[in-house]
């Protein structure tokens, strides 16, 4: 019985000599959000990549829906319905707003982009190499939310927005009807409610997996004081 989602399965990938993944299973279901936590250099980017497959395997697999595909290019997962929103680079600077949302692969209308960022509205004639960035990140997401896809990849989601935007952010990401990956430094507010897995990645190995609560709870623990030391009778 196949299980809906995308896998890494003992991924290991490499940067010339130096290996950046070191054996990483993990698994996204579908629908859902998972998120990767994990500090710069900690590998998280680099399975969003693998999942996308613009970075090859050096050993390992990626499973989705159950269906080996580590050898399907970049191009094949996206005409699948596989969208990647890298943490840079992921607007079209030379074109408008307008323009880059008339790209979006179903060729709807965009409205819905603009009903969930409003903000856009005013920018459409703007080009997109001129936004800040946390317009852009706005822009990038919208064009994801246009595209339907089954296997949504975002690289930190909420870089550069206010924190209203931002809760917004992760509004429309969880009710998505899709399996969501998140790649965070630290676990947002926005998703530690309900069933968000996450996967924490350590130096390019997975070190901690489980949902989201207990990594609240983890972290409030490692956070709390410790308790005073009882002085000692005179």
């Amino acid at each position: 019985m196949s299980v809906a989602g995308v896998s890494l399965r003992h991924a290991r990938v490499r940067y010339g000599p130096l290996e950046a993944l070191h054996g990483v299973t993990l698994h996204a279901p579908a629908p859902g959000v998972t998120v990767l936590l994990g500090r710069n250099g900690s590998g998280r980017t680099t399975v969003l990549r693998a999942l996308a497959g613009t970075l090859p395997l050096s050993h390992g697999s990626v499973v989705w829906d159950g269906a080996d595909v580590t050898r399907l290019p970049p191009y094949e997962r996206a005409r699948r319905g596989l969208c990647l929103v890298p943490d840079r680079r992921a607007v079209f600077g030379s074109l408008t707003v307008r323009e880059n949302l008339e790209l979006a692969p179903s060729g709807a209308p965009f409205a819905p982009a603009l009903d969930a960022y409003p903000q856009l509205d005013a920018l459409l004639p703007r080009r997109a190499g001129t936004l800040s960035g946390g317009e852009q990140r706005m822009l990038a997401l919208s064009r994801a939310l246009l595209a339907r896809a089954r296997v949504v990849l975002v690289d930190e989601p909420a870089q550069g927005m206010s924190p209203a935007v931002a809760a917004r952010t992760y509004e429309l990401l969880r009710g998505l009807d899709a399996c969501v990956v998140v790649a965070e430094q630290r676990l947002p507010p926005g998703l530690c409610a309900g069933t968000t897995i996450v996967y924490e990645l350590r130096r390019g190995a997975v070190v901690f997996s489980g949902e989201a609560t207990e990594t609240a709870r983890s972290t409030a623990t490692a956070a709390a004081p410790d308790p005073p030391v009882p002085a000692k009778p005179t």
